[in-house]
């Protein structure tokens, strides 16, 4: 649980104990503080480099706070942009040459803000030296490490004084940031970091060797993160991917989306909440509390297994997390805007269906030959007719489908049963595939498992 989009600025103590037990009553296993715990900050012009207290949002001291967390049963989290500094903060008064700056000449700003000259060893050296202390009086459990501007006028006051060609500027800077994190996980080994830079500015395999999940994008609306995420996985494992279920109308669209289509785009990596609960319905709690525990009982899927990206259709999109060892499917659907020009035999392929298993549809077993050939068909979308059958209704909703489960000795998949198996068009058609034979009417499953015909209704 992120406190960022619930309360931006404008938190403290009592407000965040209320939104952690709220959290703690759905099934949240870490409470993270975000931006605004520290120095005077209270907007985004102040108190970068302080990384103290703010004693006014938390009278007892951060410590104290962090202990109530973990007593609730959570572990706790704090936000940190260690590689910036506001003009207005104490540290910048200490040490105004750890700044990237020329020595003379125009130099800009960034969100108001300065970046520090981390190719200076003893400029890293003074924030670890402030973050360690936080880190042993919280006893901190996670970090989430923004970097919210990107380097202008990069001229280090450092490397000048050494002799040093400004050329080995970036090289040098980056070797700061890695001995940073070198320092926190030498003593702290048991901290998770997760990186962000304005969103997934900074992913790459050098950082992510330092922090193995990435905030994957600040635009955390459903519908964007379709397209976000895809491409992310072209090159990620969902192990890696911070995902939150956040606020409607989001925050940085305006778009409004199920809650059931957020949850079903987040759970595809590593999933969060980032919403004020506070507000939420009991109808929205009890589904966020559903969707959670969901989520545990998939997570070794997600944290082991690899995302197919379904190619892109009109409409909709779908995508498919397959375990490394193929025990363990699943499958959403996503529909994208309403279109009336629905059909009825939209299906998609999912790599890794092994011939010889036995899968369901409503309790009718069928070979895996069939699902393999045929496929696993798309929810059916709603037409301006088919109200009582349709799936996916009206713009940004979704549907997950199956995952594999084990009963007794056999492998058995469970699929809902408005997916149906088969290929071809509409009309009526026969297919052998080996020893079972398919017969599909109007779009309908016909089988002659264990020597009846099992026919599936609606959808």
């Amino acid at each position: 649980m992120n406190s960022w989009e619930a309360m931006y600025f404008d938190l403290n103590e009592k407000k965040l104990l209320r939104l952690a037990e709220e959290a703690r009553a759905l099934g949240v296993d870490c409470f993270v503080v975000d931006d605004g715990w520290f120095g005077h900050r209270d907007n985004d012009r102040s108190s970068l480099g302080d990384w103290h207290t703010d004693r006014k949002k938390f009278p007892e001291g951060l410590g104290a706070f962090a202990r109530k967390i973990h007593a609730a049963g959570m572990q706790f989290g704090l936000w940190f942009e260690p590689e910036m500094v506001n003009e207005d903060a104490a540290f910048y008064a200490a040490h105004p040459a750890f700044v990237v700056r020329p020595s003379q000449g125009r130099y800009s700003y960034g969100r108001g803000q300065l970046v520090l000259d981390f190719a200076n060893p003893a400029c890293v050296d003074a924030v670890y030296a402030q973050m360690k202390t936080i880190i042993e009086q919280t006893k901190l459990d996670y970090i989430k490490w923004d970097m919210n501007r990107d380097v202008t006028e990069a001229y280090s006051p450092y490397l000048a004084s050494q002799g040093r060609s400004q050329k080995e500027f970036y090289h040098r800077y980056i070797q700061g940031v890695y001995a940073l994190h070198e320092k926190i996980a030498n003593d702290f080994p048991h901290v998770l970091v997760e990186g962000c830079a304005s969103g997934g500015g900074r992913f790459d395999a050098g950082i992510l060797y330092y922090a193995p999940q990435i905030w994957t994008s600040d635009n955390t609306d459903a519908f964007a993160r379709l397209d976000i995420q895809a491409g992310c996985a072209l090159a990620y494992p969902m192990a890696c991917m911070s995902n939150h279920i956040s606020a409607v109308p989001n925050h940085q669209t305006f778009r409004k989306t199920s809650l059931t289509m957020r949850e079903h785009v987040a759970v595809f990596g590593i999933l969060g909440l980032e919403l004020d609960l506070c507000q939420c319905a009991p109808k929205e709690k009890e589904q966020l509390k559903r969707a959670i525990a969901e989520y545990k009982a998939m997570q070794p899927l997600i944290l082991n297994g690899t995302l197919y990206v379904h190619p892109k259709h009109e409409g909709w999109r779908a995508w498919t997390a397959i375990a490394r060892n193929k025990a363990t499917y699943l499958t959403g659907f996503y529909s994208t805007v309403a279109d009336l020009r629905v059909s009825r035999n939209e299906r998609v392929c999912v790599p890794g269906v092994e011939a010889n298993a036995k899968y369901t549809i409503e309790g009718c077993s069928i070979d895996g030959a069939v699902l393999k050939a045929g496929g696993l068909r798309v929810p059916l979308r709603f037409n301006g007719a088919n109200g009582e059958m349709a799936v996916l209704k009206g713009d940004f909703c979704s549907a997950l489908t199956w995952k594999r489960e084990k009963t007794g000795d056999e492998d058995v998949f469970k699929i809902p049963g408005w997916l149906l198996v088969g290929r071809g068009d509409e009309r009526p058609a026969k297919r052998r595939l080996g020893r079972k034979t398919i017969r599909k009417h109007h779009g309908h499953v016909v089988s002659d498992a264990k020597g009846g015909f099992l026919r599936r209704r609606g959808a």
